[in-house]
């Protein structure tokens, strides 16, 4: 085995611009944790002292989640990961109900791929992002068993308004489940008041500095799904497997420390977005900020992104070679969603948006967090147009 290679810079250089990927564990997680694995050994499905102590510790997240997300205890479902959250959603619902399934065709692959795996559809959104609202009437009928639609995208941080989805379904197919994918929401949003008009909304922990490895789908107590792992009945019977009870406890607490202070965090790192844009635009006036500067003529400034998206397109290059740039020097951000990073093809949010294929080539997600700071941000302008205009000028 090679030794791993050494960075010709420090760690206290680096700069972290993707916290939409992963984000660092919060230290009170880890701490809980760390406690959790300590005491909680015990399988809490057990009878004993040991397994109800790991019962115990399960039964106190689950509570904490359920506060932050406004849902009842017996709503939250712990699971592997966003991914398994919405995969359960999807396959769970059609399970149960059959016919057609549908999604945005922005949302993150572990929804795409199931309702493309179900022969689903795939409702086309327009150059801000937003769902195409006469192609979900036009699929909306009794046929139809389950519509997910993210409530903030991953890539470039547009909000959908669910209460206006809602509603169609309500007119139009009033037995369809709404499923929302919330997990880069959670940071940002109210989730508990904005998502309320959904069914179904899946969480990861790892997005809001818990551990990976654990995440949560919300099933409110009138929606019905199967359980699609069977095996031992953990979760109300629809998540079979012995519990992550260290993974659950860190989850619990990062949820509850997001609740908190989410508005706090929103603030301090709005300013330090709109601050990193502006400062890259005013060197390189052509770059292009997705949902924000409409690709069309025209400015769409009012559309809802949240506070720690930084998505942006530099004409003329290829985020592969600026991505590699800005890696030797302690930059790490990516160029569409981390689970499709490394891939030649550019973005599906942005080929559904309608950017150019040579525009969208030059993506660059940065996103930011609740650890970022102005540091951070220092850097990152010193050292991102000059790269771009690097690479510009060995193309000529």
């Amino acid at each position: 085995m090679s030794a791993p290679t050494k960075a010709p810079f420090t760690e206290a250089e680096e700069t972290y611009l993707d916290w939409a990927a992963s984000t660092p564990m919060r230290p009170e997680a880890l701490a809980a944790m760390m406690q959790a694995a300590q005491d909680g050994y015990g399988n809490p499905t057990g009878a004993h002292h040991r397994a109800r102590v790991g019962r115990r510790i399960v039964d106190d997240a689950r509570d904490q989640v359920a506060d932050a997300m406004g849902a009842q205890p017996s709503e939250i479902i712990f699971c592997g990961s966003g991914t398994e959250a919405d995969n359960l959603a999807i396959f769970g619902a059609h399970v149960v109900r059959g016919g057609n399934v549908a999604c945005s065709a922005a949302e993150h692959h572990a929804v795409l791929h199931p309702v493309e795996y179900l022969g689903g559809t795939v409702i086309g959104i327009d150059h801000v992002g937003q769902l195409d609202l006469d192609q979900l009437r036009s699929i909306a009928n009794d046929d139809l068993a389950v519509v997910s639609v993210m409530l903030a995208n991953n890539e470039t941080g547009v909000v959908q308004r669910l209460e206006v989805i809602r509603a169609i379904l309500d007119e139009h197919a009033p037995n369809a489940l709404l499923h929302t994918d919330a997990v880069q929401a959670f940071p940002w949003l109210d989730v508990a008041e904005l998502a309320a008009p959904a069914d179904l909304i899946s969480l990861s922990g790892h997005k809001f500095g818990g551990p990976k490895g654990v995440g949560v789908l919300v099933v409110r107590s009138d929606a019905t799904i199967k359980p699609q792992i069977l095996g031992g009945g953990q979760e109300f019977e629809l998540r079979s497997g012995t519990h992550n009870v260290a993974g659950i406890a860190a989850f619990g607490v990062a949820a509850e420390l997001m609740s908190n202070e989410r508005a706090q965090v929103v603030e301090k790192v709005a300013t330090l977005r709109d601050r990193l844009v502006n400062g890259i635009k005013q060197v390189l006036p052509d770059t292009i900020e997705s949902a924000r500067d409409n690709i069309g003529g025209g400015d769409d400034s009012d559309v809802a992104k949240v506070a720690g998206s930084a998505h942006v397109c530099f004409p003329g290059i290829e985020s592969e070679a600026l991505l590699f740039k800005l890696e030797r020097v302690g930059i790490y951000a990516s160029a569409a969603s981390s689970c499709a990073s490394g891939a030649q093809d550019p973005s599906h949010v942005l080929a559904a948006m309608g950017y150019p294929r040579e525009l969208a080539a030059g993506s660059l997600r940065m996103s930011l967090g609740f650890g970022t700071t102005d540091a951070d941000i220092d850097r990152a302008l010193a050292i991102i147009p000059e790269c771009v205009q690097t690479l510009r000028a060995a193309s000529l």
